[in-house]
């Protein structure tokens, strides 16, 4: 059986793959070990207002919040995790459509045991998914995955089943997301502080859609809101983060200063500057980092990014007495290494930013704010600040594949890595990874010769398709 959790929770085409009795017995699972974790824990998370957790559930049973972006099929998961988390005696208070990071601040901000979240992400529309986050708002370890996993594939459900008033209650409420909404106004510093700065906002029809428009209009910036009614069949679909030329377009249209677009779970943010040019998340961190810097709030002049993010980042800070720390691709692995190392910003090119200061995990609004509210500190434009990052060429090349386990074993894609990696020697870099949450294989390659490196990515593109079963299914230079 393939393993049940990814880089980012469980995901799957949903109703096929991710079934309502899968979700059922992972929301069982997960509940259980949650509270188990959550009772055994001496430290209550930082900033836990007393009896918080007693105003929201039943005095004495644990407590899951639960989120979801706008899918079709998140109605149906949701109900299957709550009744699993019920069904182990534990309450569950569902906040409806919110951005993941809310979950993560509202598990946090009101001590629960733990918090749960529907949605795949930037993944398809037919795609869905769950995922934890435990009782400080991290995304689960590892090791805990696999404890749950264990318990979902048991072939003997051992886990309780308590009776009467043992079993849990489930509740509706949206008065908690203006919680969140107040939070992320407060971070970059309350109401105003953006001037009346004009924007565009692409919400991509997720969960992001109504709220972004809100706060950042609270925070003072004049807003031209798209994609902005949460609507499953068209969640991500050639809009958001993952297609931001539409709002770069508009920022064109309507002269604005900024536009940002926000993935299907709000989680990510990609930027335009006033000229309609994309600002992406290397830029954004370098934007942010230099920022931290210049007023002596970075700690160790460190910001941790992945192998995926370009050279030119490292450049840019380091010219600033800064530096760049890098880890595998993955939000968790960067997490894990700012805790390490008490740095406070990290995050991916993708534009999943981690600002550790407000949010436990990538936020896309506590990013786009404090991105706008740099701008407003300067007086600058964003083409001025996103200009002192000079990105090195990367060329991104994704294969569908049938055998993605095959790309550890295969000799040939072996050879053919380390024969490109010694054509580029110490001016360039190139990564050849398994996708954690798609049957794909993500090759990247970066370097000063443009030509040079897009034909060294679609030959190694062509070695991966013929040993992995696959096709190409496109190229991206940046």
């Amino acid at each position: 059986m393939p393993k049940l959790f990814g880089t980012d929770g469980v995901r799957g085409i949903a109703n096929q793959d991710l079934t309502p009795e899968l979700a059922l017995r992972v929301g069982r699972a997960g509940a259980h070990l949650l509270a188990l974790e959550s009772a055994e824990s001496a430290a209550k998370p930082a900033g836990m207002a007393a009896g918080a957790a007693g105003a929201m559930g039943t005095a004495g049973r644990p407590l899951l919040v639960l989120g979801r972006d706008s899918r079709l099929s998140a109605d149906l998961l949701a109900a299957a995790v709550t009744a699993g988390a019920c069904s182990v005696g534990a309450d569950v208070v569902d906040l409806g459509v919110i951005p993941t990071p809310g979950v993560a601040f509202l598990t946090r901000h009101f001590g629960a045991s733990g918090g749960v979240m529907i949605s795949a992400s930037h993944n398809p529309v037919d795609d869905n998914g769950i995922k934890f986050f435990d009782a400080s708002g991290c995304k689960l370890s590892p090791e805990m995955e696999d404890m749950i996993e264990a318990r979902v594939v048991a072939k003997q459900d051992r886990l309780p089943r308590p009776a009467g008033p043992g079993v849990g209650q489930a509740t509706f409420s949206r008065e908690h997301v203006r919680v969140y909404a107040d939070h992320l106004v407060s971070a970059v510093g309350g109401q105003s502080v953006l001037g009346e700065m004009s924007i565009v906002i692409d919400a991509a029809h997720g969960a992001t859609a109504g709220l972004a428009a809100a706060v950042f209009r609270r925070a003072g910036a004049r807003v031209v809101a798209m994609n902005d009614i949460p609507d499953g069949r068209l969640i991500n679909v050639e809009c958001g983060s993952t297609h931001p030329e539409s709002m770069a377009r508009r920022v064109r249209e309507e002269g604005a200063r900024a536009g940002l677009a926000f993935d299907g779970d709000g989680d990510r943010v990609i930027a335009a500057d006033e000229k309609g040019r994309i600002v992406d998340g290397d830029q954004i961190m370098a934007i942010l980092g230099l920022d931290l810097l210049a007023r002596k709030a970075l700690p160790r002049k460190t910001v941790v990014a992945t192998v995926m993010s370009n050279l030119g980042l490292d450049l840019a800070l380091r010219e600033a007495g800064g530096k760049v720390v890098r880890t595998p691709v993955g939000d968790r692995n960067v997490l894990m290494e700012m805790r390490n190392t008490g740095a406070v910003l990290g995050g991916e090119q993708s534009g999943h930013v981690i600002m550790l200061r407000h949010a436990t995990t990538g936020d896309g609004l506590v990013t786009g704010l404090s991105l706008l509210a740099v701008m407003a500190r300067y007086g600058q434009s964003m083409s001025e600040l996103a200009g002192r990052i000079v990105k090195l060429p990367q060329v991104l090349v994704n294969v569908a594949v049938d055998k993605k386990d095959k790309l550890q074993t295969s000799e040939k894609v072996a050879t053919a890595i380390e024969r490109v990696r010694e054509q580029l020697g110490h001016t360039g870099s190139v990564l050849v990874r398994a996708s954690g949450t798609e049957p794909l294989v993500r090759i990247m390659i970066e370097g000063r010769d443009e030509r040079r490196i897009i034909d060294m990515a679609a030959g190694l593109a062509a070695v991966v398709a013929a040993e992995l079963g696959g096709e190409i299914l496109q190229r991206r230079q940046q």
